[in-house]
């Protein structure tokens, strides 16, 4: 197979995610194991990603901050949960300057303790509260296995952090946040999620609840999008987070904290890609058309490029994002490589067009083309856009209906999760959780919010239970 194939994804769909990576231009192996070099087509979809977030987060009163990438070791020790939770994937820094540091310092694998000492002392009063604050950062896990965008050492975030004096607050921002996500998601990324609660095994270290928006991927498993977390007051108690209440009493805060990173790009390649390569939705696209002027004369080349540039300039006013690839090689390899690349239109205008009056239109997420007339093209291109937004959220929204069923025994669960997701009833006892994820490798992947209490068995022990959940295998 040459570089430029692309795997089928019944064949192998790991191979296949990455050889989309690969023809799209996304990103590339770093030379340290497990991180990655994100290429300006991936970095492209982060910006957007950051830029439409960073613009809902505002709207709600969150600011942004910059936070150590260092931070000392004895700060996550505070909390003795959180420490035990990521201390399989610290990567520490024990040497500087040439000599042995006094006390060793860990390369942010989150960064609730160095935040809340700051916290502790920007707070004093009631009046402080609530401190809403975001941070765009990088962060180290030491994972042992790795796959680009979905999984690696470093990855691109955003965390926001929060500090409230009452705990429904603090619960109403935590739930304020995942809604956010789940709303970018469906809107912006046109990936379909489901909202809901994690279990006590599956919580954030040192959490007293984390919510969570589950996403399936075109292979059945799960994608964990997005998650925020009501951390309650362990945080506030290990770093002495505390606050005069208007009756002069001395509280500890509450808080929360909620993150997206750049598995969001993995997301809406797994979600949306196909044997050709690429496919976005058209609101995450940095670039959403591409005009393919085509002549074969300096003549013709005159005459298609004044069409061009009318269309380009009538679409930017539409707010539009498009570009002219007017580079002088055949048409076909350019066909080709935007196809790969993902850009949701294509239009090309050549002699023949202009003289009927018209451009061809190609859609890529159907391969459909129509002849569209050139008077009055952008608006015929910016509803095309509408309808692809709308038809990738349908047709994934579709596929993971189809893909989850509803399961009452146990040997219907461990083959439901072979294919997607297994909706079922579970009692709660976290015994019953594990013998799932040890014989089945999926686990619990929320108590989704949306649904009514009705009874029912578990599907593990057939004790009584009242709430269903969705299990999955997941990445």
């Amino acid at each position: 197979m040459s570089k430029e194939e692309i795997t089928k994804r019944e064949e192998d769909y790991s191979e296949w995610y990455l050889d989309v990576i690969k023809v799209a231009d996304l990103a590339d192996y770093a030379p340290v194991k497990g991180c990655m070099v994100i290429k300006p087509n991936g970095y492209a979809m982060w910006e957007k990603i950051q830029q439409t977030l960073d613009k809902k987060f505002k709207e709600t009163g969150v600011a942004n901050a910059y936070f150590p990438l260092l931070i000392p070791e004895s700060y996550l020790k505070r909390e003795a949960e959180h420490v035990e939770g990521f201390a399989p994937e610290l990567a520490v820094v024990t040497h500087a300057g040439g000599k042995k540091l006094d006390e060793p310092l860990v390369i942010r694998p989150t960064s609730e303790t160095i935040i809340y000492e700051m916290f502790s002392r920007w707070i004093s009063s009631y009046r402080d509260l609530p401190l809403l604050i975001n941070q765009w950062a990088n962060v180290v896990r030491w994972e042992m296995r790795t796959r680009l965008f979905l999984r690696t050492t470093e990855f691109l975030w955003q965390e926001g952090h929060t500090a409230h004096s009452s705990e429904e607050d603090a619960d109403k921002r935590a739930r304020m946040m995942l809604d956010i996500y789940q709303h970018f998601c469906e809107e912006y990324l046109a990936i379909p999620v489901i909202a809901g609660q994690k279990t006590e095994a599956e919580k954030f270290a040192g959490a007293e609840r984390t919510y969570t928006i589950e996403a399936m991927m075109q292979d059945g498993k799960a994608l964990q999008s997005g998650t925020s977390h009501m951390l309650g007051q362990s945080f506030a108690k290990a770093f002495n987070v505390k606050y005069l209440s208007e009756e002069g009493k001395e509280e500890y805060v509450w808080l929360t904290s909620w993150g997206v990173s750049t598995r969001l790009i993995g997301g809406v390649i797994m979600a949306h890609s196909d044997d050709k390569g690429l496919v976005l939705p058209p609101k995450i696209a940095s670039t959403q058309v591409v005009i393919i002027p085509i002549w074969t004369n300096d003549e013709e080349k005159a005459g298609v490029m004044a069409h061009v540039s009318t269309l380009l300039a009538e679409l930017e006013k539409l707010g539009i994002t498009a570009k002219i690839d007017d580079r002088d090689m055949r048409p076909g390899p350019k066909f080709f490589e935007w196809e790969k690349k993902g850009i949701p239109v294509r239009v090309e205008i050549g002699p023949k067009d202009i003289a009927s009056g018209s451009a061809v239109l190609v859609r890529r997420d159907s391969g459909e083309k129509d002849a569209v007339s050139l008077n009055g093209a952008a608006k015929q291109i910016e509803a095309v856009l509408s309808s692809i937004q709308h038809d990738l959220f349908q047709r994934a929204l579709d596929y993971r209906t189809a893909k989850t069923k509803d399961v009452s025994t146990y040997d219907e669960l461990a083959n439901q999760v072979e294919a997607g997701f297994a909706r079922a009833h579970w009692c709660g006892n976290p015994k019953c959780e594990a013998k799932v994820k040890e014989e089945t490798k999926a686990t619990i992947r929320c108590i989704p919010f949306d649904q009514q209490k009705e009874g029912g068995q578990c599907v593990v022990c057939g004790q009584e239970s009242s709430t269903k959940v969705i299990f999955a295998r997941s990445y």
